[in-house]
């Protein structure tokens, strides 16, 4: 008897991370993914590996669930990463006062982080704004998204798994009221088919509605759009954070030959079409100069928004969305059998969220197999077109 199959819809950091997982597990997984891989909100977000310390305060289920997760990834995929730590500085008077929260915070949810004196900061960062008045180390790093992915991919390629971009959902196929697969659309052969399964992951991100819509299901997924500036040359060596809550421009990610000042925060309806206004790019640049008076001598490379897959909450500000995640069984919650919707978290996250819905989707299946990904190293990224 040959072992269930799974189509997982996205090839994001999500989808990527799921079918590894499963097909680790035993269990035959196809992927498909409309652009691609990592073309959607993945591809398009500051590549920041989260320590945890943008939330620690705020948020600390989704700061723990950071940085167990930051832990795990620097073991299993160390040539996907540069893990170049991060600090986050004080600038003024407000800031200096919220370093006793921030260290507290840290501490409660098991962050590594040690105060280190300004000259030494100024140091490691020359182009630091030189009156800062703290500043401390955490385990921050930096991600490429396209190798982050395909690291997951080729490792689940390895393990059977297909992998299929370019390769659009149209519909969801139905047995009854079950979901018994997709109808999908080929860019690349232009032909329609249908692919069968057992079971459809939903690993779409902020499209996760859209796409729960086809089996008229909803998710409480909220698209939250954030703007970022990408400077074309690299200014510091670590990522430099703002101590104090999430708030827009507060962050500078070096990546590559880049700098990126990101983010703003707001609600969009459509993550395809999500317009950049002009005074959120001069916010960037403004707070991002507070940061690194250096900023303001770079030339902008690119401008940047994604849509964030956040899990909504009511009554409360999108900047405030936890960043926690969560898997949908719709046979449980709408009586439509075959689909699971996984959305919420960050890239950071993706490895722990593949588990939880793995765990739901063998759970579905009546398949007895524990996750392995936690210690199993994944293949190097350029194994993927082998």
């Amino acid at each position: 008897m040959s072992a269930p199959h799974v189509l997982i819809i996205g090839a994001g950091s999500t989808g990527s991370a799921t079918a590894h997982d499963l097909a680790l597990r035993g269990l035959r997984v196809t992927v498909v993914e409309r652009g691609e891989i990592a073309s959607g909100t993945t591809g398009r977000n500051h590549c920041l590996l989260h320590s945890g310390g943008r939330y620690c305060v705020n948020d600390q289920e989704g700061a723990i669930e950071c940085i167990e997760e930051n832990l795990i990834l620097r073991r299993i995929m160390p040539h996907a990463l540069e893990m170049n730590d991060g600090l986050f500085v004080a600038l003024d008077d407000e800031d200096y006062a919220f370093k006793e929260k921030f260290l507290a915070g840290c501490a409660a949810c098991h962050i590594p982080a040690r105060e280190i004196p300004v000259q030494q900061a100024l140091q490691i960062e020359p182009f630091l704004n030189p009156q800062i008045k703290a500043a401390v180390q955490v385990p921050d790093g930096v991600f490429e998204p396209w190798r982050f992915c395909t690291s997951f991919l080729a490792t689940a390629k390895k393990n059977g798994a297909t992998i299929r971009n370019f390769t659009q959902v149209n519909d969801l196929v139905f047995q009854g009221r079950a979901v018994a697969g997709a109808q999908v659309f080929d860019h690349r052969t232009g032909k329609t088919e249908i692919i069968g399964a057992d079971l459809v992951v939903n690993a779409t991100g902020a499209w996760a509605g859209m796409l729960a819509a086809m089996a008229k299901v909803d998710v409480p997924v909220a698209p939250t759009a954030g703007v970022m500036v990408a400077i074309g040359k690299r200014f510091n060596n670590m990522v430099v954070n703002r101590m104090h809550l999430p708030h827009d421009g507060d962050i500078v990610v070096p990546i590559r030959n880049t700098s990126i000042i990101g983010t703003t925060s707001w609600r969009v309806t459509k993550p395809d079409a999500i317009e950049i206004p002009q005074d959120q790019i001069d916010k960037m640049m403004q707070a991002g100069q507070l940061l690194m008076p250096i900023l303001k001598a770079g030339v902008q490379r690119g401008v940047m928004a994604v849509a964030r897959p956040l899990i909504a909450s009511a009554n409360v500000d999108a900047r405030d969305f936890s960043r926690t995640f969560e898997a949908f069984n719709h046979r449980k919650q709408s009586g439509v059998a075959g689909l699971i919707t996984i959305s919420g978290g960050k890239t950071t996250t993706a490895r722990g969220m593949a588990e939880k819905v793995s765990d739901v989707v063998c759970a579905e299946l009546g398949v007895s197999a524990e996750c392995k990904t936690k210690t199993t190293p994944l293949i190097s990224y350029r194994d993927f077109y082998v």
